[in-house]
């Protein structure tokens, strides 16, 4: 148990130390009211520890320095879309060269062709095609299955996260029904319309949903990322698969977070079979990019649809979408990055990242959790959830404001809207050394 008087004290002293150590950051942020809402140019940059966000100088590799010249260790890495570490010279080159040739023209690079084999390589599904965000990725390829199976709904998981598509902004209520989730804002129509929920790991009630014989598709993380980490069970995912075939939905999995299990994320680690699969952010290398593959049994159906006359009015595509740059950056960083030999690296140290915070919760006596996914890793304030009802049950805002501030407040980055690591190859022993020790501190701050 933590104490909630001397939590709030403690946070309170972070806080003040924030603030008197970042004046030009706040200034900035005070500046930047005046033009932009809420002060910053995207909402989720309010959702930073301490009452202003830091302003940013220059990142490479595994670190950043703000405008009032202060250095920290980046275990956020843009929320995955620097997991490949920041500034990373092959991938800058390529990109430059790319500039300096033209960036985007709507006409084919041959930088395409090959960035479809790897991913073909890597994920096994054999034909894609890109977008600008795994959010555009989702809505397409929801679009497609809807299309080609002549059915109105899709399925999700309980506090699923799958970008900002409105269908998947969903939970299941008490009486499991599908509702909006907390915070989703102007929904087009009431999301039961078009979503049904199953809570994750649950074999019984997913099938339950697909009986009704109207799911087009199934969109899931083959691992929650975005509510905790929630692990399937031994299983699940052969389960999910299975039933997913017997009542004829389609598959869909979402790796763009999940690719931190491996070069061919967990699609390749855990053999899954998916009929699409969607990957974004990191293949880019810090460029805007996403991609989406399918089997070829559906590539056959839908590429008449998608070289007709009309495709322009198809509801897919994007005039910036496989962008000549967009090509290029996510060659340069699939050559270059997110290769075997890094991931073994980086596992690693999320390995020794993980044991650290065990011992220290565990010496602390807190009933925590902390679960690891290749080079992700995250602790949440309660026994390791079975899905996201359970550890949404378990958010502890304050504790993690706290835990958050006092990390930054010594030189180390977390994850906002969870207390969550990724590595990346520029990271060493000694990174990780430090936020075992920053970590540690913290809970004995707490426990004074």
């Amino acid at each position: 148990m933590i104490n909630q008087q001397r939590l709030s004290e403690a946070l309170e002293v972070e806080e003040k130390l924030f603030i008197s150590r970042h004046p030009k950051s706040k200034a900035a942020a005070n500046s930047a009211s005046s033009s932009l809402i809420a002060g910053v140019p995207m909402p989720w940059m309010t959702r930073w520890p301490g009452s202003f966000p830091l302003y940013v100088r220059r990142a490479s590799g595994a670190r950043f320095t703000d405008i009032d010249d202060i250095e920290y260790i980046d275990f956020c890495l843009g929320d995955t879309g620097a997991m490949t570490g920041h500034a990373v010279a092959e991938i800058t080159k390529a990109i430059s060269k790319q500039l300096s040739n033209g960036s985007t023209m709507m006409l084919p690079t041959q930088d395409a062709s090959w960035v479809g084999e790897e991913l073909t390589r890597r994920f096994g599904l054999p034909k894609w095609q890109f977008t600008i965000s795994a959010t555009d990725a989702n809505r397409f390829v929801l679009r497609i299955a809807r299309h080609l199976t002549k059915r109105s709904k899709i399925l999700v998981h309980d506090w699923c996260y799958h970008g900002t598509v409105d269908e998947t902004l969903v939970i299941a209520d008490v009486n499991g029904q599908t509702i909006s989730r907390p915070g989703a804002i102007g929904p087009q129509i009431d999301p039961a319309l078009t979503t049904r929920v199953a809570p994750f790991n649950d074999l019984a009630i997913l099938e339950q949903q697909l009986q009704h014989r109207d799911v087009a598709c199934m969109l899931i993380e083959p691992a929650l990322t975005n509510i905790g980490i929630v692990l399937p069970e031994d299983g699940y995912l052969a389960g999910v698969r299975e039933l997913t075939r017997k009542y004829g939905t389609l598959l869909i999995i979402d790796e763009t977070h999940t690719i931190c299990a491996g070069p061919g994320g967990c699609t390749k680690l855990w053999q899954l079979e998916p009929d699409m699969l969607v990957i974004g952010k990191t293949i880019g290398g810090g460029v805007p990019v996403a991609a989406y593959g399918m089997s070829a049994e559906l590539a056959a159906q839908i590429e008449q649809n998608l070289s007709d006359h009309d495709v322009d009015v198809s509801g897919i595509g994007g005039t910036l979408s496989g962008s000549a740059l967009a090509m290029a950056a996510i060659r340069a960083t699939l050559s270059n990055c997110l290769l075997p030999l890094q991931f073994e690296q980086t596992i690693q140290l999320a390995s020794q990242w993980t044991a650290g915070v065990t011992k220290s919760y565990t010496q602390h006596n807190l009933d925590w959790n902390v679960q690891q996914l290749g080079c992700r890793a995250e602790y949440w304030f309660c026994k390791p959830p079975r899905n996201g009802a359970q550890a949404a049950a378990a958010s502890d805002p304050k504790l993690e404001s706290f835990m958050h501030l006092w990390a930054l407040n010594r030189g180390v980055l977390l994850t906002p809207f969870h207390n969550m690591a990724l590595i990346s190859s520029f990271h060493t022993t000694a990174d990780v050394d430090l936020h075992t020790e920053v970590f540690n501190a913290a809970l004995d701050e707490l426990s004074v």
